[in-house]
């Protein structure tokens, strides 16, 4: 009888080999998957990953552009970055530029994807329209509208001027410059989010809608307690994106104003552009470029945490 146990051997059709097999399957899908995922994690790697650690190495040096000689200084960028007015103004001025332009993107943008967000050959083309701006060249939008808001001259003046009100300087007043550029962007560029809303709607169940129908809600009720309810991740999602897109002004300031008047819409991106492209510190400029990173992270934070604590709030 011992000799019977001792001698068999199990089957590779027995118990351990059929939970083997298994197991060798799962490996050699892993496998697989990661020689698919391989060349994206080369490519994000070598494209993002190392320009973002070369970034921060580079901040700690006196780097020449044009010699490319290179002297490991330390803080000494950031610290000259703290000291200095014109940087605190930039960094302001692309703070301010973020808190005017992206309440107006998630709430008109949320506003036009609502009222278009219906059947019909009117709103499919109104929605090509307002998504077609978003397409044309920023060099283009900006010579459109600096003819339209040419003193006294302009499109927008004479209107003013036909309603008796009195012509504003847009892109010359200290006051009105930054504003100007924030609604030029955000009517450069709505399309996205817009589109962004209209999908999630469109996600919706209708039979939330019908139960709404049915228990005689109003628009505004259905709207405030089925529609937002429902686009709260879309609305966290838009404004996350915004963030970083309007932390990054700088092509339409720099044909528009060029940085004026008086540095009012002079944003961190042309900074860091000017100081590394014509004043040829690089170390410098990549010190500020880490700095527009942190606002970023910072400004993106925010709107994760708060979309963090609204959700937890509605699970309790």
């Amino acid at each position: 009888m011992s000799a019977s146990l001792s001698g068999a051997a199990p089957k590779a059709g027995g118990p351990l080999g059929r939970l083997s097999s298994p197991a060798v399957g799962l490996r050699a899908s892993q496998a697989s998957n990661a020689l698919f995922v391989l060349p994206f994690l080369v490519v994000y790697a070598l494209l993002l990953l190392w320009p973002l650690v070369k970034g921060w190495i580079i901040s700690f040096h006196d780097h020449d552009l044009l010699s490319n000689d290179s002297f490991f200084i330390g803080l000494q960028n950031y610290r000259e970055l703290w000291e200095d007015d014109v940087f605190h103004q930039v960094v302001w001025n692309t703070l301010r530029f973020v808190m005017i332009s992206v309440p107006i993107f998630v709430v008109l943008s949320l506003t036009l994807a609502i009222a278009l967000n219906r059947p019909g050959r009117l709103a499919a083309v109104l929605r090509a329209i307002f998504f077609a701006a978003s397409v044309f060249s920023v060099t283009l939008i900006t010579l459109v509208w600096q003819l339209a808001l040419m003193p006294g001259r302009g499109m927008v003046d004479q209107g003013f001027a036909a309603l008796g009100l009195p012509q504003l300087q847009w892109l010359t007043s200290d006051a009105l410059a930054l504003p100007t550029l924030a609604l030029v962007t955000v009517w450069w560029i709505i399309g996205l989010p817009m589109m962004l809303f209209l999908s999630a709607l469109q996600q919706i169940p209708s039979e939330m809608y019908e139960a709404a129908a049915l228990d005689n809600a109003s628009r505004w009720r259905t709207l405030t307690h089925v529609t937002l309810p429902s686009l709260k991740r879309t609305i966290a999602l838009v404004a996350v994106i915004e963030v970083i897109r309007q932390c990054q002004v700088f092509p339409q300031v720099m044909l528009m104003t060029n940085g004026g008047p008086n540095n009012t819409t002079r944003p961190i991106v042309q900074f860091i552009y000017e100081q590394a492209f014509m004043q040829l510190s690089l170390g410098y400029a990549t010190a500020a470029s880490q700095v527009l990173l942190l606002v970023m992270l910072a400004g993106v934070s925010v709107q994760l945490w708060l979309e963090r604590n609204d959700r937890a709030g509605g699970v309790r």
